[in-house]
């Protein structure tokens, strides 16, 4: 299987698998909206021995099979930056 990896120019760090080039009718329109502009960055052979760098290439195919794209959002933090103590007595 082969996907075609786009990048939201409006949300940062989240990106499009597409089950084919530049198919952006297979997004649903309010999503398609909430994205942006898309940047095409890379296509890629999805082999079942292939690793992806943050996202499961077990799901990327299946959601590429049964709807024609997949969503990588940013990663989640672990923890709150804001909540560890910075050692200021403010």
């Amino acid at each position: 299987m082969h996907a075609y990896v786009y990048k939201s120019r409006r949300r940062a760090d989240t990106y499009v698998y597409l089950d084919a080039r530049d198919a952006f009718d297979r997004l649903p329109e309010p999503l398609r909206a909430r994205l942006g502009p898309l940047q095409f960055v890379l296509d890629v052979a999805l082999t079942p021995d292939r690793k992806l760098a943050r996202e499961n290439p077990d799901e990327v195919r299946a959601n590429l099979a049964a709807r024609g794209y997949h969503l990588q959002f940013p990663p989640a933090l672990d923890a709150d930056p804001m909540s560890e103590d910075w050692g200021t007595d403010a």
